[in-house]
C-alpha cells in the first residue's frame, strides 16, 4: 500500500521513482496532510541555504592560481594568469549594481598582456563555488580537446564580474574571440553550475544575442569532456565564420570538416 495521504498509487510511485533516476528536479514529493513531508521541507531549506551561500561566496583565489599554474606546467608558453577587478569593489556592490560588474576598474585594462587571438576569462559571477570546483577541470578538458588552440590562450581572472566583462577585456588584447567561464545563478538543485559564454569580436555594447552559451557544466550536469567538445567546436566555427550568437547554431555533432 502507498503511504496514507500520499495520494499516489503503487504504479505512480514506481513511475516517479523511475523519473528521479534521470533528474534532480523535485517531483512526486508526496504530502503530509495538506503540507509537504518534513523531510522534503528540510531538504528544500538546505538547498535554498546552499544557493544563498553560493551567491555570497568569495572566489578562493590562491587555490585557483595554484591550480592554473600546475595545469600550465613549467614549460608552458602561456603567461601566468592575470587577476583583474571590475568597478564593483565588493560582493555587496556587485550584487546591487550589475552594471559595475561589466566594467574594468580604472587602470586594469593597461595591465593586460600582449595580443592574443583567443582569451579565456575566468569570472566568479553569481557562484564562485562553481568556478572553484569546475573552471580548472574544464580548462584541462579544453586543452586535451585542442592543445594548439587552448594552451596558448591567456587566462584572465576577473573578480566581481558579469558575463559582459569579456567585452571590456577583449579590445585591449585585440582578441578575436573571448570565452568567459562564469559561475551561473544558483538554483535549488544546482548551486555550482558553470557556464561558458563565447563572443566573437568582443567590445563594449555587445548583447547576449551575440554570444553563444554552454551551461550547466558540472559532473552531475554537462560533463567536462562533452562541454569542452562543444566549446571547442563553437570556437572553431566562430573564428571560421566571424560570428557568434543567434546566427551560430551548435552543430558540434556534425563533421568539423563541413564548416562553410
Amino acid at each position: 500500500m502507498s503511504a496514507p495521504g500520499s495520494g499516489v498509487s503503487r504504479r505512480g510511485e514506481r513511475l516517479i521513482a523511475g523519473l528521479r533516476r534521470f533528474t534532480p528536479a523535485r517531483i512526486g514529493l508526496g504530502r503530509s496532510g495538506p503540507a509537504l513531508p518534513t523531510r522534503e521541507v528540510l531538504a528544500l531549506g538546505l538547498a535554498h541555504a546552499r544557493a544563498r551561500d553560493a551567491v555570497h561566496a568569495q572566489l578562493d583565489l590562491p587555490r585557483l592560481l595554484a591550480e592554473l599554474t600546475s595545469l600550465a606546467g613549467p614549460a608552458s608558453e602561456t603567461p601566468p594568469a592575470l587577476v583583474v577587478r571590475t568597478q564593483a569593489p565588493d560582493r555587496a556592490t556587485f550584487l546591487a549594481r550589475p552594471d559595475l560588474g561589466r566594467l574594468l576598474a580604472p587602470g586594469e585594462a593597461a595591465r593586460l598582456g600582449p595580443p592574443a587571438e583567443i582569451v579565456l576569462v575566468v569570472a566568479d559571477g553569481l557562484s564562485a563555488v562553481a568556478v572553484d570546483r569546475h573552471a580548472v577541470p574544464l580548462l584541462a578538458a579544453l586543452r586535451r580537446q585542442s592543445s594548439a588552440r587552448w594552451s596558448r590562450a591567456p587566462v584572465v581572472i576577473a573578480l566581481q564580474a558579469r558575463v559582459a566583462i569579456g567585452d571590456a577585456i577583449g579590445p585591449p588584447l585585440r582578441a578575436r574571440l573571448v570565452a568567459v567561464l562564469l559561475g551561473e545563478r544558483p538554483g535549488l538543485s544546482s548551486p555550482d553550475s558553470l557556464g561558458v559564454y563565447l563572443t566573437f569580436d568582443p567590445r563594449p555594447g555587445r548583447t547576449d544575442a551575440e554570444r553563444n552559451c554552454i551551461s550547466n557544466v558540472r559532473p552531475s550536469g554537462l560533463a567536462y569532456e562533452e562541454a569542452a567538445r562543444r566549446v571547442d567546436w563553437l570556437a572553431e566555427a566562430a573564428l571560421s565564420r566571424s560570428l557568434t550568437g543567434f546566427d551560430l547554431k551548435d552543430e558540434s555533432d556534425s563533421n568539423l570538416g563541413e564548416l562553410p
